[in-house]
């Protein structure tokens, strides 16, 4: 399911012996697009007040009731190793958790297209690199302008995720003051040139080419029908045509 990262933030997190949580944020990976870990409020019950938590420990989310079930025990969150939740996050503190909760048994079952992509690299750890410069925050990116090529497109509203393996598939542009009221969306792959400094991106695309875009309304859901027509568009080959999809839930 396609849905807004927007909406996450709120949702409460269940542990196999009862709520633990809420969602505050979420941090993926500005390589490859995944989201690695989610950072969760535990409401003053644990003796600190954030955790990260991979979403391979995630049952699907119940949109209905606003809620996410987990394999863990509130112990086990409990005993695991402190981990700053403010990107850069050190990979040791990566390392550590993923030990802890032997993350690897829970993707071992999904191919290998995506699971080589979940997996933490220890090697990375070992040559020295302390912290990870390519984790990012939803929060962070929100807001960041978008250049097209004639000067500014608009500004980042929302990152559209795959819940069946928490990759982003998308943005959305708030088209601003050149083209009030309008909102587009455009695939985040199709970005160049992110300057995480600047919090800008370009993107090959004219003002008249979205101009006469697909709406994007974030009411309506986003289905395969409306993904194809904004691909079509844009003449760009669609993601799902270039490899398999994959759930974490099969």
């Amino acid at each position: 399911m396609l849905i807004s990262c927007n909406i996450l933030p709120g949702y409460k997190l269940k542990a196999i012996d009862g709520d633990f949580g809420t969602i505050t944020d979420l941090l993926f990976d500005d390589e490859n697009k995944m989201i690695r870990y989610f950072v969760v409020n535990c409401g003053g019950w644990l003796n600190r007040e954030e955790v990260l938590l991979s979403p391979v420990a995630f049952e699907e989310p119940d949109h209905e009731a606003f809620t996410i079930s987990t394999i863990l025990s509130k112990h086990a969150i409990e005993d695991a190793p402190a981990i700053e939740s403010n990107p850069p996050v050190s990979k040791q503190s990566q390392s550590d958790l993923a030990d802890y909760f032997d993350w690897p048994m829970f993707w071992s079952h999904i191919p290998e297209q995506l699971s080589h992509r979940l997996s933490f690299d220890e090697s990375e750890v070992e040559a020295g690199e302390s912290h990870d410069m390519h984790l990012r925050s939803l929060k962070e990116i929100r807001g960041y302008t978008i250049k097209c090529n004639e000067g500014d497109l608009g500004h980042v509203e929302e990152l559209i995720v795959d819940t069946d393996t928490w990759t982003l598939r998308y943005l959305t542009i708030d088209t601003g003051v050149w083209l009030p009221g309008k909102k587009v969306i455009i695939g985040i792959d199709w970005l160049s040139d992110i300057c995480w400094e600047e919090q800008s991106a370009s993107i090959d695309l004219s003002r008249e080419q979205v101009k006469d875009a697909p709406i994007y309304n974030p009411r309506s859901p986003i289905n395969r029908e409306y993904e194809t027509k904004v691909y079509d568009y844009y003449g760009r080959p669609t993601y799902w045509s270039k490899a398999g999809t994959y759930s974490l839930y099969e």
